[in-house]
């Protein structure tokens, strides 16, 4: 099977904008937190009510560097995951793939990958 090559701009060529695709979500599930298109925070909040944690002291995962390891983690990723024909065993009849790379854009792109269902 031939491998169809991707332009810049191909919706293909960019992995998931999960913060647009999360809050267009929470506009679905919640119309009144819109206001000029965009999320009122203070609406979203009186909205889940006692559903939000304020208290100061709680357990939780933490560490130095959090916030910013979250923002990157939800950045579209334009890489692209290429096959190493030569590199592989039995390319042709495989049922399994090695991929090399940075954990984060991989699990990125492989989100919407077409091969996404049938990852294991």
């Amino acid at each position: 099977m031939p491998i169809k090559k991707i332009n810049p701009g191909d919706p293909i060529s960019q992995s998931a904008d999960l913060v647009h695709d999360n809050i267009d979500k929470l506009k679905a599930l919640f119309p009144e937190i819109v206001t000029e298109g965009k999320i009122d925070f203070k609406v979203l909040q009186q909205v889940l009510g006692e559903e939000l944690e304020t208290a100061e002291e709680y357990y939780r995962f933490t560490w130095a560097g959090k916030s910013q390891a979250r923002r990157e983690a939800h950045k579209p990723s334009t890489g692209t995951l290429r096959p190493a024909k030569e590199e592989s065993l039995d390319w042709d009849s495989t049922q399994n793939m090695y991929i090399e790379g940075d954990n984060l854009e991989v699990l990125k792109l492989l989100h919407k990958s077409p091969m996404q269902g049938r990852l294991k």
